[in-house]
Parts: C-alpha cells; sequence; structure tokens
C-alpha cells in the first residue's frame, strides 16, 4: 500500500515531514489495518511502527474531529511514554482539528474527567489510570473504533494485560492493535481475551 491511497489532510503531513514511501513494515500492515483485520504488529525497532500507528489512527478517524466521545484508545507504559507519544501525533495532526489527550497517574482525575466531557478523539493513557476513568464515568468507550496497545512490550513483565482486557469486556466491536518489538507468550492471553481472529504481521 502506498501513501497515495489515504486521506487527504494525512497525505499533506507525511509530504511536510518528508515521508515519501513506506517502510517495509508500513507497507505489510497498512492495508492490513485498513481492511478491518484485529491485528498484532511485530517489528524491530526502527521499522517504522509507531508511525505506522499513527498513520493507521488518522487514516480510520479520516483526520477530522467528530463528536465528543474517543474514537481511538491506545494504551502505553508510562507518563513519559503518553507524553512522548502525544508530542509525536501533534506533529502529524498539527493541521487538523484532531483532538489528542493524554491521562496518567500524575494528574488529578477529576481535571481528566471534565478535559474528556469536553470531547476527544485519541486518548492516549496508561492502563491503571484508564480504568479508574472508566469505572467512575469519566469516559464513555461505546464509540471507540481503534484499541491499540503501543510498544506492548510492557505486558509482557507485569499483569497489566488484566486492565487491558476488563475495558474490552464491555465495550461494543472495535478494532484491535498490539504493536511491540516481539511477539511474547503473555500476548497469548490478549489473544485468547479479545483478538481471537487476529492476524500476526511480523517483519
Amino acid at each position: 500500500m502506498s501513501f497515495k491511497k489515504l486521506n487527504t489532510p494525512l497525505k499533506e503531513s507525511l509530504e511536510r515531514l518528508g515521508f515519501t514511501t513506506p517502510t517495509p513494515f508500513q507497507a505489510s500492515i497498512l492495508p492490513k489495518v485498513k481492511g478491518g483485520a484485529d491485528v498484532f504488529g511485530i517489528a524491530p525497532k526502527g521499522s517504522g511502527k509507531t508511525t505506522a500507528m499513527i498513520i493507521n489512527t488518522m487514516q480510520k478517524l479520516k483526520s477530522e474531529a467528530f463528536d465528543d466521545s474517543p474514537r481511538a484508545l491506545i494504551f502505553v507504559k508510562d507518563k513519559k511514554a503518553a507524553l512522548d507519544l502525544e508530542a509525536e501525533f501533534k506533529t502529524f495532526t498539527r493541521y487538523t482539528d484532531l483532538r489528542v489527550y493524554t491521562v496518567y497517574d500524575e494528574q488529578g482525575i477529576d481535571h481528566q474527567k471534565d478535559d474528556i466531557y469536553y470531547g476527544v478523539d485519541i486518548i492516549i493513557a496508561t492502563p491503571k489510570r484508564l480504568n479508574k476513568l472508566y469505572h467512575i464515568n469519566g469516559v464513555h468507550l461505546g464509540e471507540l473504533q481503534l484499541f491499540i496497545v503501543e510498544d506492548a512490550e510492557f505486558l509482557a513483565t507485569n499483569s497489566l494485560h488484566a486492565d487491558i482486557a476488563r475495558l474490552t469486556e464491555s465495550m461494543n466491536k472495535c478494532q484491535y492493535l498490539v504493536f511491540a518489538d516481539k511477539y511474547y507468550p503473555k500476548f497469548d492471553r490478549l489473544k485468547n481475551s479479545f483478538m481471537s481472529n487476529s492476524q500476526l504481521i511480523e517483519l
């Protein structure tokens, strides 16, 4: 899949940032995600995983804001990962009206709840804080189109997969994507919980 088949604002962002052709990993995963498949995207660092995830998200959301409820939820390891990913997202979304918001434990939860209430499109979150927000009715997940775990290695070393899997039990159907540098045995728990029909794209 070439970048020519993406929506116009996304193509313009890629051109502005100097992306002309997809990496081999991106060329493999972009058409699968565009086709609606649940995917484990496995590739080493430097393969373009994060850029592929941002491209997939903006393409799915048509690079434009819509209503108030989040349509993409991206789980990350910690505060630093959340802020780093937010900054990277905003280099791509700068000339769109997509609203990107981060939630992590160090913030006041009532402040987060208020911010989300006024409308976001993409939430980047640590699992435990998102669960807390969800259980105090601080975030509505009924309109989610994408449920993503970025740099999912952190799930291989702790029990956060339970926090993530628990959320899927009360959600409507959406598309699931997990990105990591290699496939870890603990990922089987995600597959058994909510990614039973997923495809493995591995570089």
